[in-house]
């Protein structure tokens, strides 16, 4: 009895972390509905397991499960956010040489690129600018390293699209 009620405790505290994490993510993400869906399960998950605690003080190995729960649940929500990857990033490309064909060749492997000419304290840059899935990073990022290996490379997650024809793709 002991052992389940421990057992219980942890299981209840992953489930309420992990979707407390993803809930977070998703009002990040603009998703509100999702994420009102959501935390209606999440609150549910927390009183069930606060009151199976609350109910057991009296053993400490309850309030030891509950944050071992706590922890677990930060973990697998966070794995389970990297897993969906939801969003966009932008991907700033840096290369040394003004190569006016590499932005062609991350295009022809169906990235959208826009490029200028820039000066760095070395001589002429080329920078390009990718939009890219957050679920196709690391294939962006492989490509990249097979084609410039030096490139410098800066990434972040824009807020909002307005215009060009990526807008036309994100919307469906």
């Amino acid at each position: 009895m002991v052992w389940s009620l421990i057992g219980t405790i942890i299981v209840i505290n992953v489930v309420y972390v992990s979707t407390f994490t993803l809930r977070l993510i998703l009002v990040i993400k603009g998703r509100t509905i999702a994420a009102s869906l959501l935390s209606m399960v999440e609150v549910f998950v927390y009183l069930t397991g606060l009151n199976l605690v609350l109910d057991n003080l009296d053993n400490p190995f309850n309030m030891a499960a509950y944050c071992l729960g706590f922890g677990i649940g930060v973990y697998l929500g966070a794995r389970i956010e990297e897993y969906l990857a939801l969003g966009y990033l932008v991907v700033q490309v840096i290369v040394n040489e003004l190569e006016v064909e590499l932005p062609n060749k991350l295009r022809d492997h169906g990235y959208g690129v826009s490029s200028w000419p820039a000066d760095g304290r070395d001589g002429k840059r080329l920078v390009m600018q990718v939009l890219v899935k957050r679920s196709n990073e690391k294939r962006l990022m492989d490509t990249i390293k097979k084609l410039s290996p030096k490139a410098f490379v800066i990434s972040h997650e824009p807020k909002q699209f307005k215009g060009g024809f990526w807008v036309r793709i994100t919307n469906r």
